[in-house]
């Protein structure tokens, strides 16, 4: 029974398979994306996202951690320079693995493992911003009861939102009779060339 086994065996020696795993973290963060098969490639999301979170810590001993790993000053440097910067923002799920077949000639399963270069973007629900508007009308309720604002600030405050609401509804007239001048004057240019050919035509 393979209780409490978290590794997968690649190889048949534990050295064998630590060397293996420290090229390929090495080769993921020199060239951002390696293709392997695909229980490689999830033995190898385990390590690669150690290293990651180690950068994101930036203290010495993190730094010295992942040095003893990956055994290369270069790319430790890369590390913690241009791919920390990449996943400060990003709590976790730093690789892909994406599926390309199987392998001509053993049938081994074949996958892309590279780095998520897209940024996260955070979007506010429906739900979420109803309890923002509900928890700020509380809190001023409250404000109003303990006399921390005042009525003269209040009515200030509503006078400065309807005149906001009612400049944005108004249509702006000066705008339009602006656009609407140069028609005018290219109509009454028209009609008055139009009289004159005619008159020359009738003399």
């Amino acid at each position: 029974m393979r209780h409490r086994k978290v590794s997968r065996r690649l190889v048949s020696t534990t050295e064998h398979r630590i060397a293996l795993m420290r090229n390929q973290v090495r080769d993921l963060f020199k060239h951002g994306r390696i293709t392997t098969t695909l229980a490689k490639a999830k033995e190898l999301r385990r390590y690669a996202e150690k290293m990651i979170t180690l950068a994101k810590k930036g203290d010495l001993a993190s730094r010295r951690r992942a040095l003893a790993f990956i055994q290369d000053k270069e790319i430790v440097r890369k590390l913690f320079s241009e791919i920390r910067e990449k996943y400060l923002d990003r709590p976790g799920g730093y690789t892909r693995i994406v599926r390309l077949g199987q392998r001509r000639g053993d049938a081994a399963p074949l996958v892309i493992v590279e780095l998520v270069e897209e940024k996260l973007t955070f979007r506010k629900s429906r739900l979420t911003s109803e309890r923002l508007k509900k928890l700020q009308e509380f809190i001023e309720r409250k404000k109003r009861e303990y006399g921390l604002i005042s009525e003269s600030k209040e009515s200030a405050k509503e006078e400065m939102t309807k005149e906001e609401i009612q400049a944005k509804e108004e249509p702006k007239p000066q705008a339009k009779e602006e656009a609407l001048e140069p028609q005018k004057e290219s109509q009454e240019s028209s009609q008055v060339s139009y009289q004159e050919e005619s008159k020359e035509v009738k003399e």
